[in-house]
This record gives structure tokens, C-alpha cells and sequence, in this order.
């Protein structure tokens, strides 16, 4: 028994943290291979970087932290302060620091990092957090303590080491001039020369250089990676400087590379309804700047699946630039892949209010919310309120809510969606191949195969290299036993240039079995079971396969196999029942 009350608390806190370790650790998955890659283009080696100590320190469920926090709030009173904090130091007291950041509650944060601090236990994000709060509240003298220090930090893995670099010098431009400040820049690992150009154009700016409308201008040329993200900032940039003929080329330039780019879209709209547009980001405030960063690197993360950390940065970058959209994007998205569908949706609803883009696009995440989680017809009516209100919707918006009727059984209210953007464009145009093969799936789907038939041979005639495409046409006629030489061929094509696909390996072995080559037949859909194991189609097929290689009771074990899943609807088990007794 204990003798003590504190240290039974004590006790109950331990236990409490063993909960929440096992709680993230069935969360997120256990192994470190991934690495940053390429990052999202914005980072350029293929080596992958060492993540290990970023990762081993994510491992949380945010809503795991709540609940551990509330518990917090009762136990805490009971015991020392100090004990408590060294209590979660011996397990993982980062990750109380990184939910606080994720929940919104910088002040909580700060506060905790700096207990932290007061018991030794400074980490590398404690500081951080730390210094970016300073920084916020004008306090750069402060601030400059606890970014020095992460600077002076050895054995930080090249993530961090490449934060603590631009976040110290960011923090300091005031006292630099831009000669310091790109002589610092160059000093950057080569592994990151796509971010050192993103900074470059900010410096650029930032400074006031004439030279900045040019080095944005290539920024956005650039063919090394993918920087299309960067036309809003030139564009913003060449607005804020009233440079009007420059900016109403820079707009149409970037529609014409990223038509559906939310940012540019939402940023023509309002400057041709004049109405007065708020400073959303500004690259002479170093704080923006900083923000931007931080989004480089969490986006990076997101792209491999570390979410928490990646939501760690997003938030850091929201809490420097509160009115800049795509974080709150970003931080949603997020959320969807954790299944936090309730705060994204929340974010979502937010967006609403930043114009007639995002009130569009809010919807369509909500709708696809709705969707997935079985709210099919909730989903349906939301989106199709939203696309009534656009005033003049255009062929994008149009194509998204066509796709979306399409994916949800509603083919007639697709096709009539489809056939008026085909009205408004023609062959040429780069949406044409997805407009027809979506009109395509329609008419089949309804029973109209001959004008599904033609859509995708026009799809296929502004686009020779679709392989699903030419997968979904190829099985169609095999299905309807016809044109069997000619899917042969079609399908060779499809599968190299998607050769782990499963759907297409499966129609490639389905052919075979129908020109009666079982033994090919049985290479390529045994294959397809592997990369597909719990999907009935497959596994019937090569039931049928193994059949007729005179595999009779392998044949009727993948068969039975069919009758236990799911996902089998009810005429293949009346038809599989059939096999079982006298083969295919």
C-alpha cells in the first residue's frame, strides 16, 4: 500500500503516460523508412534524409493529449509542479508541447516549453516554439536567445539544422544587409537548393531589390521542380507594387499553368470586383516569410505521411501568418488522413469566408467528408446547394461537381454536366481526355454502350497514354467478348505504363484466359491476388484460371474464399455456387 498521496499520484501520472505512449504507438506506424525524398519538390537530393529523431518524437494522438491533458488539470494540483514535469521527461514530455501547438494554445505552449527550460529539459522544438513566440510578440531580443541556441545545437538532424539556420536569420534581416543575407544563404546544404531559391526571391523582395519582378519571373520557369505555388506570390507581389500590366500577365500566365490554383483564382476575382484585398502575405514582413518556411517543410512531412509533425510546422506557420489560406488547407488535410473529421471540418467551414473559391472548395472537401463517412446523400445535396449559388461557375468547377455526381451513381445529372463542358471546349483543349472518359463511364454505367464506346476512343484520341482508360475500354469489350486481339494490345500498353497496377495486371490475364493462353492467364492474375488479395473479381478470375490448368481444388478454395468476403454481390455468389459444382 502506498503511505504517501503523492506518490500515488505520482503513480497514477506514470500510468497515465504508458496509456498515451500505447495509444500513438497504434497510431502512427513503427517504421523510419520514407525519409523526405524529394519533399514535395521542394527539396533535391534523392537521398533520403534522416527523420528518425523528428519521427520517434511525433508519435502522438492529439486527441489522446486532450484527454491526457484534462487528466493533467486534476492530478497536477495534487503533486509538485516540477516532479510532474520530470515524471513525462522520463517517457515523452514533447509530446504534450506538440499537441499544445496543434490544439492552438501557443500560450499554453510557450509556458510549458518554458518549464521545461527551468528543469533542463529544453529540446530543440521547445526552444522553437519558444522563440517563434517571442518573435510574434515583438520581442526579437528574446527571441534571438533560443534560436541561437537550436543554431549552436549539435548532432541536429539536416531538417532541423536547416531550420535553425533560416529561422535565426529570418529573425535578424533588420540588422543584415542583403549582400549577409545571401552570402548566409549559399552556406545552405545543396541537398536544399529548391528552398534556397524559394528564400532567394523572398530576400529579393524582402530587401526591395529591382531585381525581384525578375528573379520571381524565374522562379516560376524554373523546369527543376515543381514552384507553380510561388505565381500567387509574384502575383501578389506585382499587385502590392501597382505594377497592373505586369501582374495582369503574371495572372494569366499562371491560370494558363494552374487553372485550378486557388489562390491565383481567388486573387483575380477580387481584384476584378476592386474590391480591397487584404495583405495576405507580404514579403517584406520577415514573419511571413518565416511562415512560408515552415509550410515548405510541413507539406514535405504530410507527403510522407508524418502527420502530427507536419501539423506541428503548419500550425507554427499559421500562429506567424494567421490570414494566409493555404495553411489552414494544409492543417485539413491533415486532419482527413487521421480521420479527424470533425476539426476539419471546422476548418473547412472557415475557408468559407475568404471568397467564392474557397466557399466552393470548402463544400467539396465537406461533401467528400460526407461521402466517406456514409453520409452519401448528405453529401450530395451540400455540394449540388453549393453549385447552384456559383453565379458563373466555370468549366473546372463544373468538371469537379460532373466527377462528383458521376463517383455517386448520379450518371444522368453527370453526363448532362459533362456534354455542356464538352460544348465549351474542344480535342485541344487539356481537360478534354478526363471530360470524355468520365461521360464515358456514365453511358456505360446506365446501359449506353455504344456512345460510352465512342467518348472513350475520343478520350483515347487526345490522349493515346491513359492507361486506365485503356484498361476500362479493353475489360469493357472483354467483358462483352469481343475485340479480344485489339485489348491484348491495348492492355500490353496499359501495363507498362502501370506495371503494379492491379486492376490492369488482372484485365491483362483476363484476356489471356479468354484467347485461352491459361498458362500467361495464370502469371498475370496470380499477380494481380498478391497486389489484391481481398478483392472478389480477382479471386474468381483466377478461380476460373486455375480451373481450366486443371487446379480443380485450388480453383473451388479461391472460390469459397469469394463466397466469405463482403464486397461479393449477390449475382457472382449465385454464379460461383454454379462453379463449385461444375466449373466455369
Amino acid at each position: 500500500m502506498f503511505s504517501d498521496r503523492n506518490n500515488f499520484n505520482c503513480l497514477i501520472l506514470i500510468l497515465l503516460v504508458v496509456f498515451v505512449h500505447l495509444l500513438t504507438l497504434n497510431f502512427y506506424p513503427t517504421n523510419f523508412e520514407g525519409g523526405f525524398g524529394l519533399g514535395a519538390n521542394f527539396f533535391q537530393s534523392e537521398n533520403k534524409l534522416d527523420l528518425y529523431k523528428i519521427y520517434s518524437k511525433s508519435q502522438f494522438n492529439t486527441i489522446a493529449f486532450s484527454l491526457f491533458a484534462s487528466a493533467l488539470r486534476v492530478i497536477i494540483p495534487f503533486i509538485n509542479g516540477d516532479q510532474a514535469i520530470r515524471i513525462l521527461s522520463s517517457s515523452s514530455y514533447i509530446f504534450l508541447g506538440f499537441a499544445l501547438i496543434n490544439l492552438n494554445k501557443f500560450t499554453e505552449a510557450f509556458r510549458y516549453s518554458r518549464k521545461l527550460e527551468q528543469n533542463q529539459l529544453n529540446n530543440f522544438e521547445s526552444d522553437l516554439v519558444v522563440g517563434i513566440y517571442h518573435l510574434k510578440n515583438k520581442k526579437p531580443f528574446l527571441a534571438k536567445k533560443y534560436l541561437l541556441r537550436n543554431y549552436q545545437r549539435k548532432n541536429l538532424d539536416p531538417i532541423q539544422k536547416l531550420l535553425s539556420i533560416l529561422i535565426l536569420q529570418l529573425s535578424n534581416l533588420e540588422d543584415l544587409s542583403y549582400r549577409d543575407s545571401i552570402v548566409k544563404l549559399e552556406k545552405i546544404d545543396i541537398r536544399f537548393e529548391n528552398i534556397k531559391k524559394i528564400q532567394k526571391s523572398f530576400l529579393n523582395c524582402y530587401f526591395d531589390k529591382f531585381s525581384t519582378s525578375k528573379v520571381f519571373f524565374d522562379l516560376v520557369n524554373d523546369k527543376s521542380a515543381n514552384f507553380n505555388r510561388y505565381n500567387f506570390f509574384f502575383a501578389n507581389y506585382l499587385n502590392n507594387k501597382n505594377k497592373s500590366l505586369e501582374y495582369d500577365k503574371a495572372i494569366k500566365v499562371a491560370l494558363r499553368k494552374t487553372p485550378r490554383n486557388l489562390l491565383i483564382n481567388q486573387l483575380k476575382l477580387d481584384v476584378e470586383r476592386g474590391e480591397k484585398l487584404k495583405n495576405i502575405f507580404d514579403c517584406q514582413n520577415n514573419l511571413h516569410v518565416m511562415a512560408e518556411l515552415f509550410y515548405l517543410v510541413s507539406n514535405a512531412l504530410s507527403s510522407q505521411k508524418f502527420y502530427s509533425v507536419s501539423n506541428f510546422y503548419i500550425n507554427l506557420a499559421k500562429f506567424l501568418n494567421p490570414d494566409f489560406i493555404s495553411y489552414n488547407i494544409l492543417f485539413a488535410e491533415n486532419l482527413n488522413f487521421i480521420e479527424n473529421t470533425n476539426e476539419a471540418k471546422k476548418i473547412y467551414n472557415k475557408l468559407k469566408d475568404y471568397g467564392d473559391i474557397y466557399h466552393w472548395f470548402a463544400n467539396k472537401e465537406i461533401a467528400n467528408i460526407y461521402i466517406n463517412t456514409d453520409r452519401q446523400q448528405e453529401g450530395i445535396k451540400l455540394l449540388r446547394q453549393s453549385f447552384n449559388k456559383l453565379l458563373k461557375p466555370n468549366i473546372y468547377q463544373k468538371l469537379e461537381f460532373a466527377d462528383y455526381l458521376k463517383n455517386n451513381n448520379k450518371h444522368n445529372d453527370a453526363i448532362k454536366l459533362y456534354t455542356q463542358i464538352l460544348q465549351e471546349i474542344d480535342i485541344t483543349h487539356p481537360i478534354y481526355p478526363q471530360v470524355t472518359d468520365g461521360r464515358g463511364i456514365s453511358f456505360e454505367q446506365i446501359g449506353k454502350w455504344d456512345k460510352a464506346e465512342k467518348d472513350f476512343m475520343n478520350s483515347l484520341k487526345a490522349n493515346p497514354n491513359q492507361a486506365y482508360v485503356l484498361n476500362y475500354l479493353a475489360y469493357s469489350w472483354i467483358e462483352k467478348n469481343i475485340n479480344f486481339e485489339k485489348s491484348l494490345i491495348m492492355l500490353k500498353k496499359a501495363n507498362n505504363l502501370r506495371k503494379n497496377d492491379p486492376y490492369i495486371t488482372d484485365s491483362l490475364g483476363w484476356v489471356f484466359y479468354k484467347l485461352k493462353d491459361f498458362e500467361k492467364a495464370k502469371i498475370h492474375v496470380q499477380k494481380a491476388v498478391r497486389l489484391m488479395p481481398a478483392d472478389p473479381i480477382v479471386n474468381d478470375h483466377f478461380g476460373d484460371i486455375l480451373w481450366m490448368n486443371n487446379k480443380k481444388i485450388q480453383a473451388r478454395y479461391y472460390w469459397n474464399y469469394v463466397l466469405t468476403l463482403k464486397e461479393t454481390k449477390d449475382n457472382m455468389r449465385e454464379n460461383i455456387l454454379k462453379k463449385l459444382v461444375s466449373g466455369p
